[in-house]
């Protein structure tokens, strides 16, 4: 690690303990730019797996057993998500868990919440729904109901395997589509019309959602990962993830994207380009010609959050990663410090510092 990546990784996890002790029990969610002061939520919604994920990065970097404590504790009130009807359990409990390494309960957790997703996935349809738990139609594909939710479903034996190729087939070949189909290239959510048994896409989030370009190539990556699940069909997951690499600019573009591509001028999503820049990280793990390009990238995409978008001055608390987009067409949280954003920031730095094998998280 570069000095500057050594410091960023400091203030970050200074910032997971300044977190820890504003929140207590309770989750955050985003943080003022201003003041740092957080949103927080009581039984964690979708985003819980990543606070518990961002303490069990502190434990690691710190080693003190204080930190594992509170890790577990966090952990064990996910808990009742574990049955939950949402393919954000993949989130939940595949990031909320993984960290943890070889923490017995922990990994009793993930186990638990990978039966239930087992038993929730329609067979007929070959996915798990996206459930109602969240509010909303149950029966959605959506990007974000696929990474985490693939390593999750492939620990519960093969069952488990063929489900999460099912889901990640299924989802492929709605949001990328397949050669010859009408414009856009990427549709980040289509609901199934139970009239005609046919997927329609949906109008929210529009095409351009940035960050649904990085789950899905997060997904991929972790699938590929995954030599039980990428057997199935690893030349379809390469050629995804060169797809949504290519016609996503991922290598050329701005480091940091806008929240929708659609409108460069709008708000800027850095926990968009923090995930990408992990899904990266797991490629250049993955054997090819482009590996040594993408671990590039990665760095200089980690760089450019360092310099631009992490806090270091006496104003706010170090180590807050702003210019998050929570919901660019709601206006919510438009430039914020977002928990899955400091997440996979944390996640990227703690792999280049060795805390973390970047290939099992």
């Amino acid at each position: 690690m570069s000095a500057a990546t050594d410091r960023a990784l400091a203030a970050v996890m200074e910032r997971v303990a300044a977190t820890a002790a504003e929140v207590g029990p309770r989750f955050p969610l985003y943080a003022d730019p201003a003041d740092g002061r957080w949103t927080t939520t009581g039984r964690g919604s979708w985003t819980g797996g990543f606070w518990a994920g961002l303490l069990w990065l502190r434990a690691r970097y710190t080693g003190a057993e204080a930190d594992r404590q509170a890790a577990a504790a966090c952990t064990a009130r996910l808990e009742p998500w574990a049955g939950a009807d949402t393919a954000t359990r993949g989130l939940i409990f595949w990031y909320g868990t993984a960290p943890a390494g070889d923490d017995a309960e922990a990994a009793a957790l993930r186990a638990r919440a990978a039966r239930a997703c087992l038993s929730a996935c329609d067979p007929e349809l070959g996915i798990l729904p996206w459930g109602g738990a969240l509010g909303g139609p149950r029966l959605l594909a959506r990007v974000d109901a696929v990474p985490g939710t693939v390593p999750l479903l492939a620990g519960a034996g093969p069952e488990g395997v063929a489900a999460a190729a099912a889901h990640l087939g299924l989802h492929l070949d709605l949001c990328l589509g397949r050669p010859g189909d009408a414009a856009p290239w990427f549709r980040p959510a289509l609901g199934l019309e139970p009239a005609t048994g046919r997927w329609q896409p949906c109008a929210d989030p529009p095409p351009g959602w940035s960050r649904g370009q990085a789950w899905l190539l997060l997904a991929v990556a972790d699938s590929l990962l995954q030599p039980a699940v990428a057997a199935g069909d690893s030349v379809r997951l390469t050629e995804a993830a060169a797809l949504l690499i290519t016609r996503g600019g991922l290598l050329t573009g701005r480091p940091v994207p806008p929240a929708d591509t659609a409108r460069q001028d709008g708000p800027l999503d850095t926990s968009a380009a923090a995930i990408t820049a992990v899904a990266l990280l797991k490629l250049a793990r993955t054997p090819g010609p482009r590996a040594e390009q993408y671990a590039l990238r990665a760095e200089e995409i980690l760089d450019r959050l360092i310099r631009c978008h992490l806090t270091d001055d006496e104003v706010r608390p170090p180590g807050m990663l702003l210019d998050g987009c929570y919901d660019a067409a709601k206006g919510l949280a438009v430039r914020h410090e977002l928990v899955w954003g400091d997440f996979f920031l944390a996640l990227a730095l703690s792999a280049l510092h060795g805390l973390v094998d970047i290939t099992r998280v």
